[in-house]
């Protein structure tokens, strides 16, 4: 009569009638927590690793299962294939030469501009990002995306970086990062320049990921509506999410944060004697 199959009923009268145990809605509650938090951007991957290094086990596949149960859909999208093409800069060679896999922190931080809509115009964004831990180290904003802007950027990464020594930095052949400017702010910390080849992203990989990953899971897609929101946000992202939350491959699973946390706490520097 109400087009229900006897298998169905049987199932429906044989369920247990205990209430869910706290461990599973512990679970739950986690899931439901890292996910607002990511703003929508989490995946199943993402959600177990935070999970699991915050106490509460879980694994990929069981969080999909509760994803999927509670209607929680990322919003990543798939890949972008680029084109490969370029040429080396006349005075400035690439020096990095894509190998981004870098021993400690202050060895090699790289930079780049980005464009995200801020109430009627477009706002910059620029960032350096130190690539041992992908962990974003300056940034700075504007209307402008002038050497100001990436001057800026720079500056904050040295000094809050304690000033260090033999850094070198990379990016594209943006003439934000090859004005006279630009190049003099470069000299003033006695950092070292390397450019990517004309037109090729790829010799910038680690920080047009990072570009990626703000737009797809941060930056809502019709953009903000003051420039204020946009950096207040935008900031939220840099220093809370992506650096103490958001798992990295690179870093074996782990956030930027704990990644040069683990490096410090494992470092032993020799004693020199004079």
């Amino acid at each position: 009569m109400f087009n229900v199959h006897r298998s169905s009923f049987k199932y429906w009268k044989q369920r247990s009638k205990q209430p869910v145990c706290a461990q599973k809605a512990k679970v739950i509650a986690k899931v439901k927590e890292l996910f607002r938090e990511s703003e929508g951007s989490a995946g199943a991957r993402s959600i177990a690793q935070m999970a699991t290094s915050q106490g509460v086990p879980l694994s990929r596949f069981r969080a999909s299962r509760l994803m999927k149960k509670f209607g929680l859909i990322s919003c990543q999208i798939p890949g972008h294939t680029y084109k490969k093409t370029g040429d080396v800069h006349a005075e400035i060679p690439n020096y990095l030469d894509r190998q981004f896999n870098v021993e400690a922190p202050n060895r090699v931080w790289s930079g780049d501009v980005t464009y995200i809509w801020s109430g009627n115009r477009w706002a910059y964004l620029a960032v350096v990002i130190d690539l041992f831990a992908r962990k974003p180290v300056g940034w700075a904003m504007s209307l402008s995306p002038d050497s100001g802007l990436t001057a800026n950027a720079l500056q904050m990464a040295y000094e809050s970086r304690g000033r260090p020594k033999g850094v070198m930095f990379h990016s594209d052949q943006g003439s934000h990062y090859t004005s006279r400017k630009f190049r003099q702010t470069l000299w003033k910390y006695q950092i070292k320049q390397s450019l990517s080849r004309r037109g090729n992203c790829w010799d910038n990989a680690p920080t047009e990921r990072f570009f990626r990953s703000l737009k797809v899971e941060w930056t809502p897609t019709y953009g903000y509506l003051s420039f204020t929101q946009a950096k207040h946000h935008i900031v939220k992202y840099l220093i809370g999410y992506y650096s103490q939350l958001r798992p990295h491959q690179h870093n074996g699973g782990k956030s930027p944060n704990q990644a040069e946390a683990n490096y410090w706490n494992n470092y032993k520097p020799v004693a020199s004697f004079t």
